[in-house]
Formats: C-alpha cells, structure tokens, sequence
C-alpha cells in the first residue's frame, strides 16, 4: 500500500491511470448513493429563510418579467450578489415547471459536481480507491450535507472551485494539459459571477509556481508557448466581462439612478469594500477553528493519522498533497482576515483538505482505532438522540412546548419526540449491525438514517412554519379570494409565498414609509384591499392603527403577522418615524 499511495510513479502526464470497469460502477453507485442523499426532500418543502427565499424569488421575477440581466427584489433593483444562481434556478423552472424542485437544483447539482471531481482527481493522483475515500469524506461532512439541502449559493460556489482546481490540478501534476486549464480558469470566471469569491481558485499557481522552482516531485513539466498560459486568462476573463460589460452597457443607458447605484454597490460596496469593513456576522479571528473540527464531522476523525501523514508528505516533497493542503490553508487564512465570517465561507476548502487526505484514508480504513472511534461516535449520537426523544415524549418539558408553540407546532405532538427518538434507534441499529469491527460502517449508516429522515420527514413536518407558506395561506383565507394584499414591513418569502393579488411598498424603504403608501392606497379602495403588517412595524404605524380591530394570522420565522382592512386605520394621523429597518438575516429554521 505504502508503495501504490506514499511515493510519486512516473506516467504518461498526457493520460490518465486506467479505469477497469469494476472500479467505474463502483463509482456509478457511489453517485447513485449520493444522489438519493442529496435529494432526498427536494419538492417536499418550500425556501426557508433566510437565504432561499430571497433568491428564489429573484429567479421567479425573471422568469415572469423577462429581465434577467438585473435581478430584482419586489420593485426595487437586488444588487447583494451576482445573478448566476438566481439564472440557474430560473432555468431550471422553465425545464421543471416547479419551483419547489427548481430552486434546490443548482445545489444538488454543484454537490454531485464536486463529489465527481474529487473522485476523478483522487484516481488520477493516486488510485480510484483513494478517490473514492476522499468522495465518501467530502459526502458525510455535516456541512456538506446540510448546506447541499439548501439553496445557499456556496454549494454552488464550492461547485465552480472545486472545477476549477480540478482544471488546475490535472494540468499543474499530470500535464501538461491545456484543455483543462482552460476549463479550470473559466469556471474560476464562473464563480466570480457567481458570488464573487470565485478567482480564489487561481491562488493555486502559488504553491504550484513554489513546488516548480524548488524542483518537488509530481508536478508536471508544462512547457508552451506563453499564448496558451494568457488563454487562461481569457478563459477567466470571458464570463466575467460579457456578464460585466451587459451590465454596464445596460445601466449606462438607463438613466434611473437606482441603475447606477446598482453598478456601485453590486461591484464596490458588495466586495471590497464588504471584505475590507464587514457590516455583519462579526467573529474572532479563531472562528473557522470549531468548523474545520466540527463541521466537517466525521472526516476529522481522520485528522490524527492524517496531520503526520501531511508533514511526511511535505517533507517529502510530494507536490500532490502540498498543493490541494496549501491553496487550503491560503482560503482560510483569506477568510479569517475580515472581521465577517461564517462557516460556509470554507465549504470550497473541504473537497482540497480531503483529497490531500485520500492516501491517508485508504492507509487507515481498517485500522483497529479508527473502527472503534467511529462506532463509539455511532453509540453517542444514538444515545444523545434518543435519550433526548425519550424526554420529549415522557417528561413534556415546559421549554420545548413553547418553542413549538413559538413555530407553529404545537399540533405535532409527539411526534417532536419520535423523530429524535427514531433517528437515535437508526444509529444504534446500526451500531448493533455492524459493531466495532465495521465501526466507520456503523457511523456512516447512522449519518444516512438521519439526513432521510430529515429529507422525507423533519422537513415536511417544519415547512409551514419555517417557510411562509403557512401564514400566507391563512392570510388569503382571511382576506378572501379576489382582494389585493398589500405587504408592510414584508420579508422575501412573504411576496414569494403570497397567494393571490399583492402589492408591495418597497424593501429598503423605511417600515413608516411603507405603512403611510399602504394605508393610502388602502383607503383607496376599501372593499377590496387588505394590508398584511408586520408585528413589530405596529410602532412605526402608530396612532394610525387601533390593534383591536387588526387581525392576528399566526407566526412564521420567529414572527407575528397581522391582517388590517381600513377600519383598523385611524383617519388624519401621521405615522411615527422611524428606522423602519429590521435583521435582514432571519437565521437558520
């Protein structure tokens, strides 16, 4: 094993090891069990806050306005982030018809993407089975999972770097290969219209350009002529400036000032300047330690044999490891320099960190220390969830009826207690099945029961509640079929789970100013107009509102919600002022 996985071998740099066929439908199931993983859930849940509901929104006003060069957010121009994702789901509307699928696509999508592309980098370094061992690593990673059943645009992100280092890769250790430099260069382009972040990929030529001076092994001789090098750049370079240069050309010649401030905020104040003086999510700069740690469990279980293992390599000089590991260390060092961070900023290290861990893996799959940890793990989790099951069922502790009172979920019952208690019998089921000795078995088995039975079971269950599907339905049931609502101090998945006629005062616009449009355009058309109030805008409107004829229609996403008709309106009053502006940042369900 030492021989096949610790030393660099000699090859033909312009091919590929070979793939027999056994191998290959190893694969095939492997993508297959990924799959159902990954999917499991999609189309039984609407977009949570607070990320899902504003993009998937930005995608349905471009399929049903037509303008899909600027992204919008109700009437007013959304300039938070570039538009490839919002393009993504919106395409993959017009091909599914169904939203509820369309907006975790790209997700499901940019996860397999990343799964494939460490497999293949693993067998073209070492062997198939360290790429398969690295796959499976970057697969059961809680973040992976939880962020790949999301509709956030780092899955998405992590997609294009993780194409984009495979590009680079390929052509750095067994090129030259210009094709998929090429390739890596332009989908690095890909993740700048993405979210920005995405030239981080092309930190890769440093450790690379270091490796080739000092002369270490495994990295490939690359001569050519230096067009081929600049046609990485053009390759870069493409997506960015013919989606830039629209945009620009566009605004220019829309002489509405919210254009213009669209160019500066979407290309200044959104990049350097957010990265240079964050306005949010402030951490310390040890922050993304409990990530690489925990978030990344169980793959870490790996670290004590991985991290001597690592020190070898460098000392080595094997290029294969000391690339993915450093271009791994400069993201999270880039990362940790503003003072806003959050943890799936790192998702695009975990694919690098478990390639330079796949000979590792392979080494120590069986090893007595690593089976015994797993299943102690698998023991743990078991116990923990269930246990806590138990108490939900028989003790009815006072806190936990009302936090389901606070979402909405009350009427679940018991069932908030069978959940946790099934999904802890699943991980000692399989503890029981396989014990110590198949104990990463165990452990992985565990991980499987619980992320379906929060796909197919969890998900449904919390989805009126997390989403605004719930609050808007009963609010069209309140108002009735044929009257226009018009939304106040309103958040995204407000308009985008609206049933019926809507109207909007603005997103930004201060929460007085909204209410004074709305309760205008309110008596306007009394009989057939309703406003839909936040609870926490009542300040804002007040004395212009008498509360005892405002009707209550439920809580959603840690808020209460409030139907008006024009007898709740006081006539001749002047609303207080105020900041009107709330946490746009809802937290996780």
């Amino acid at each position: 094993m030492g021989d096949r996985l610790g030393t660099f071998r000699p090859m033909d740099p312009s091919r590929s090891p070979p793939l027999d066929a056994a191998d290959r439908r190893v694969f095939l199931w492997f993508m297959l069990f990924a799959l159902v993983l990954l999917a499991a859930g999609i189309g039984l849940r609407d977009p949570w806050p607070s990320d899902e509901p504003r993009f998937a929104l930005a995608a349905r006003q471009m399929v049903e306005s037509g303008e899909w060069l600027f992204p919008h957010r109700g009437h007013e121009l959304y300039s938070d982030k570039p538009p490839l994702l919002f393009w993504l789901q919106a395409a993959a509307f017009e091909v599914l018809r169904s939203w509820r699928v369309a907006f975790l696509l790209p997700s499901l999508l940019a996860c397999l993407l990343t799964l494939g592309l460490v497999w293949d980098l693993g067998r073209r370094l070492w062997n198939p089975r360290a790429g398969l061992y690295a796959a499976i690593g970057v697969l059961f990673a809680f973040q992976f999972l939880y962020q790949g059943k999301r509709a956030q645009i780092d899955p998405l992100v992590m997609g294009w770097i993780t194409l984009a280092n495979w590009g680079l890769l390929v052509h750095f250790l067994r090129g030259p290969d210009w094709r998929a430099y090429w390739l890596g260069c332009f989908a690095a382009g890909l993740g700048v219209i993405t979210k920005g972040v995405g030239f981080l990929a092309l930190l890769m030529f440093v450790p690379y350009l270091y490796a080739r001076v000092r002369g270490w092994d495994g990295v490939a001789r690359t001569p050519g002529a230096a067009w081929r090098w600049l046609g990485g750049v053009a390759a870069f370079l493409l997506p960015v400036l013919a989606w830039a240069g629209a945009v620009l050309l566009a605004a220019r010649a829309n002489p509405a000032p919210e254009y213009a401030a669209y160019v500066h905020d979407l290309f200044f104040r959104q990049t350097a300047v957010r990265y240079a003086r964050s306005w949010s999510h402030a951490q310390p700069a040890w922050y993304y330690l409990p990530v690489l740690l925990f978030h990344w469990f169980p793959l870490p279980l790996a670290y004590p044999a991985a991290v001597p293992q690592w020190w070898r390599d460098l000392r080595a000089r094997d290029a294969r490891v000391m690339l993915p590991l450093a271009w791994s260390l400069l993201l999270v060092v880039f990362f940790s320099i503003p003072s806003g961070k959050r943890d799936m900023y790192l998702m695009p290290v975990l694919p690098m960190v478990a390639l330079a861990m796949a000979p590792t893996l392979v080494r120590i799959a069986g090893a007595r220390w690593l089976r015994w940890s797993a299943f102690a793990c698998a023991l743990a989790c078991g116990a923990v969830l269930a246990g806590l099951g138990a108490w939900l069922l028989w003790r009815h502790p006072a806190a936990a009826d009302v936090w389901l009172r606070r979402r909405d979920l009350a009427d679940l019952g018991t069932v908030a207690g069978v959940l946790p208690a099934a999904t802890g019998a699943l991980f000692l089921l399989a503890a029981a099945a396989f014990r110590p000795a198949r104990g990463v078995h165990a452990l992985l088995a565990g991980i499987t029961g619980l992320w379906l039975a929060w796909g197919l079971v969890a998900s449904p269950l919390l989805n009126d509640s997390s989403s605004a599907a719930g609050v808007m339905r009963r609010a069209r049931e309140l108002a009735g079929a044929d009257v226009e609502i018009g939304l106040v101090a309103w958040k995204e998945q407000n308009l985008l789970m609206a049933q019926g006629p809507v109207r909007e005062f603005g997103f930004l616009t201060p929460w007085y100013r909204q209410f004074t449009q709305a309760a205008q355009w309110l008596q306007r058309s009394p009989s057939t107009r309703r406003l839909f109030m936040l609870e926490d805008a009542f300040p804002h409107a007040a004395p212009c509102v008498d509360r005892s004829r405002a009707i209550h229609v439920g809580h959603a996403n840690r808020r209460e919600w409030w139907l008006l008709d024009a007898s709740a309106l006081r006539p001749g009053c002047t609303p207080s002022h105020g900041d009107g502006e709330d946490d746009d940042d809802e937290g996780d369900p």
